[in-house]
């Protein structure tokens, strides 16, 4: 198998394509030849230390492909099914390896691998984010940040498909179409203008219920000030930058707010919450009421400018790894 290594945190420079030996699947994994994997910035957190991991370790979280054996006591999975997962353990960056099954899920007979690889993360973020973190409900005002990203893409049209009215910041003028071609019904750029009293007008002054934030430390002030008294600052992420610590006399006390920071983890503890979420994910794309196009494809070897590419920003949605 070729896997991608790190052996220190740093940079994308720490990436290495190695040639490796596969064993055989223990007791209760399949052995999985992954046609794509997904590219997703919680990968850069592994890869720089943010989020520290024991080294050497394997690298990606989310992949999708088909399974060449499996374990002993596996009993729902067979060889030749498409299948998809999204969690640990790390080591999706590689053309093949052995993964628990109790992390996985079939893709459905409409849904493409390469699709699939760019869906599991990203949907069942925008999944948990709009139906359990914070269920919004039609005609309700939401503000996204990063409305132009991977996971901005998916959670305009989803929003949007509640009837929600969904504003949306971007990092730059020409990001605007792209996130009023995903759903958005307003689109701030924070670069240029103060996107705290953008919302003040769009919403008359009454500010919103709900912020789902995964930008991090460059928006969570803002983000705060546009919500309303009891609303909920959902945090979810760090594009650009690891949060300050939190002042909860200045930013939560005030207004009475709620904080929160939730992860993929927390809501598929169970075969029954993975499946409910990668379900719905996949009824979502097959009935049309959200569209993803690959915006770049990579291959293993060009994984450090994948990476480069991922943090600069420049990539206009979903991009994926072809082993």
């Amino acid at each position: 198998m070729k896997s991608v290594v790190i052996s220190k945190p740093g940079g994308p420079e720490v990436l290495e394509v190695k040639d490796l030996n596969l064993g055989e699947p223990k007791n209760d994994e399949v052995t999985i030849q992954n046609h794509a994997i997904g590219l997703n910035y919680i990968d850069t957190y592994h890869r720089s230390g943010l989020y520290p991991v024991p080294l050497p370790s394997g690298i990606g979280l989310e992949a999708a492909g088909e399974i060449t054996k499996v374990g002993s006591d596996v009993k729902d999975f067979k060889v030749g099914d498409k299948v998809a997962y999204c969690a640990a353990p790390l080591g999706a960056y590689s053309s093949h390896r052995n993964y628990p099954t109790k992390n996985l899920v079939k893709v459905p007979d409409g849904v493409d691998l390469e699709t699939a690889a760019t869906l599991m993360t990203k949907g069942i973020t925008t999944f948990y984010l709009l139906h359990k973190t914070y269920p919004a409900q039609s005609g309700e005002t939401v503000l996204f940040h990063a409305a132009a990203g991977g996971v901005g893409q998916i959670f305009g049209q989803w929003a949007k498909s509640l009837g929600c009215n969904v504003i949306g910041t971007v990092g730059s003028d020409e990001k605007i179409d792209i996130a009023k071609n995903n759903g958005y019904d307003h689109v701030i750029n924070y670069n240029k203008d103060n996107f705290a009293e953008k919302v003040k007008e769009i919403t008359n002054g009454k500010g919103l219920s709900v912020v789902y934030d995964g930008v991090g430390k460059s928006t969570f002030d803002g983000s705060i000030e546009c919500l309303k008294i009891r609303g909920m600052m959902v945090s979810f992420g760090n594009a650009s930058g690891p949060l300050d610590p939190v002042n909860v006399a200045r930013s939560i006390q005030p207004k009475g707010l709620y904080l929160t920071r939730p992860s993929i983890m927390q809501y598929t503890t169970t075969r029954e919450e993975l499946d409910e979420a990668a379900n719905k994910v996949f009824e979502m794309v097959t009935t049309g009421k959200v569209k993803t196009k690959i915006s770049k494809k990579y291959s293993l070897k060009d994984i450090s400018q994948a990476h480069k590419d991922l943090e600069s920003r420049i990539l206009t949605g979903p991009a994926v790894i072809i082993p």
